[in-house]
């Protein structure tokens, strides 16, 4: 698994890199990401457990099902298309829930092991445009821009580290202790 996530983060890592996008680069972390793909899928079929096809079709029923506004139910492509954003988003969201039943929050489905800035994100997202009642300890004038955040955020690990304090667990624990009711 370790693989796979290294993968993921080299591919990252081409896709935001400044300037113009390395095509080369990208076609090469996708095969990277690609073969760990059909590397644990060679090895699930040795053990009678599912093929590299059963992924692909995996893959095909679940973006036809969450993809109601373009799809229909054979697969073949809808004559009509929502008028907005907003309301493709709905009809995503409306499949996805079928399909998965959130537990009992809004946060149950998010991955324990992502990294603690994209979990704190993610959960900010889930609860966006709701009252929740929780006000931000942040202080002083907020980043206007993403050098002056990244700055902000790069004091405020070397100030962790300085105290013997773990920045990315502490963000971790703060985020798990925001989504408890």
């Amino acid at each position: 698994m370790a693989y796979l996530i290294e993968e993921a983060y080299e591919l990252a890592d081409v896709v935001e890199a400044p300037g113009p996008l390395d095509a080369d680069a990208l076609k090469g972390e996708l095969g990277d990401v690609l073969y760990q793909v059909m590397l644990h899928s060679l090895l699930q079929s040795e053990t009678g457990g599912f093929t590299l096809a059963d992924v692909a079709e995996t893959l095909r029923a679940k973006l036809v099902r969450r993809n109601s506004h373009v799809f229909r139910p054979d697969g073949s492509l809808q004559d009509h298309f929502p008028e907005s954003i907003a309301e493709i988003e709905r009809s995503y969201e409306a499949a996805k829930a079928v399909e998965k039943p959130r537990g009992h929050t809004v946060f149950d489905s998010l991955p324990a092991s992502l990294p603690a800035l994209s979990l704190a994100a993610e959960t900010l997202d889930r609860v966006e445009g709701r009252a929740d009642g929780r006000a931000s300890r942040a202080q002083g004038d907020p980043p206007q821009t993403e050098d002056e955040l990244g700055e902000l955020l790069f004091d405020v690990v070397r100030a962790a580290r300085a105290q013997g304090l773990d920045a990315e667990r502490a963000l971790r624990t703060a985020v798990r202790r925001f989504q408890q009711p």
